[in-house]
């Protein structure tokens, strides 16, 4: 499948989520830690509330960075699995000077993210 393809198809997949939904997928992939430090919270335990039906809501900032991880997660599971992709976002990048993809988001460094996502979506590794 082309890059374009599973992007644009991730996007319209995670787009039709709610915010609960999403949550909850990122809690079972890459834990209610990494997923706090994903939205720029320092509550570990915020995914959880954020998760139940009667929770409160994340902030525009906090939701702009859950719907740029579940984008990734899906794309990635969908091309590498679960296991790999968990590694990507916690692993350090050549592509983000050597900061993991968490990290990054969590700073909304969105586009340099998206950059390193796709090469390892591609395998386009010569920069």
């Amino acid at each position: 499948m082309p890059i374009d393809a599973t992007v644009g198809t991730a996007a319209v997949r995670t787009n039709e989520l709610g915010i609960r939904e999403i949550v909850r997928r990122l809690n079972a992939g890459l834990g209610p830690t990494l997923v706090a430090a994903l939205s720029g919270s320092k509550d570990r335990r915020i995914s959880h509330k954020w998760a139940k039906d009667d929770g409160p809501e994340p902030n525009a900032a906090a939701f702009r960075r859950l719907m740029t991880g579940i984008r990734l997660w899906t794309e990635l599971t969908d091309t590498h699995g679960e296991h790999v992709a968990r590694l990507w976002f916690i692993g350090s990048n050549p592509w983000l000077e050597e900061d993991s993809p968490i990290e990054a988001v969590m700073e909304g460094r969105f586009k340099e993210v998206r950059v390193a996502a796709n090469a390892m979506l591609t395998g386009s590794f010569n920069g």
